[in-house]
């Protein structure tokens, strides 16, 4: 259990060293954060990365803190099943105004997720249930990333001025 928590420690570590070295305004590495974190929570494989990249440049904000924090969902990858069963449940709930008592996922085969019926069946609920944890957790990020940036930039600066008075 201790190993487990110090791999966790050290990817997120990482990641926010990572975070913080980006040489851009704190708005613009927040947002493309934010961003990333959106999309990170969609369940849209293989084009999670692709997509938060696209939308940070169309919202002119740092397409590397978008990139870096979607995959920051990589570190979540064991809680994967238990995010993807709520949005699924969330979804069928705002699509369909009840949850599902039984999801048919032991009835399919691999094959059966390669088909675009399947995100009519499945997809667009998880799609919507997203939502719930996606918005949320993008705000989140947004001004809780803005705020450690702001005051980290701002540090030396005052470590400077401190300095100078002697």
């Amino acid at each position: 259990m201790r190993s487990v928590r110090l791999w966790f420690r050290r990817k997120l570590g990482a990641q926010h060293s990572r975070l913080i070295k980006i040489k851009d305004t704190p708005h613009s590495v927040a947002l493309g954060a934010a961003i990333g974190m959106f999309f990170g929570f969609t369940p849209l494989f293989g084009l999670k990365t692709l997509l938060s990249i696209g939308v940070a440049w169309l919202c002119r904000s740092n397409k590397l803190a978008s990139a870096v924090t979607v995959t920051l969902h990589d570190v979540m990858l064991p809680f994967a099943p238990v995010i993807y069963y709520w949005e699924y449940q969330f979804g069928m709930w705002i699509l369909h105004g009840h949850f599902s008592r039984r999801p048919r996922f032991s009835h399919m085969v691999l094959r059966d997720y390669m088909e675009w019926t399947m995100f009519f069946t499945l997809g667009r609920p998880m799609l919507v249930g997203s939502l719930f944890l996606a918005l949320p957790s993008a705000a989140i990020v947004y001004f809780f990333l803005r705020t450690l940036l702001a005051r980290a930039r701002l540090a030396p600066a005052e470590v400077g001025e401190g300095n100078g008075d002697q």
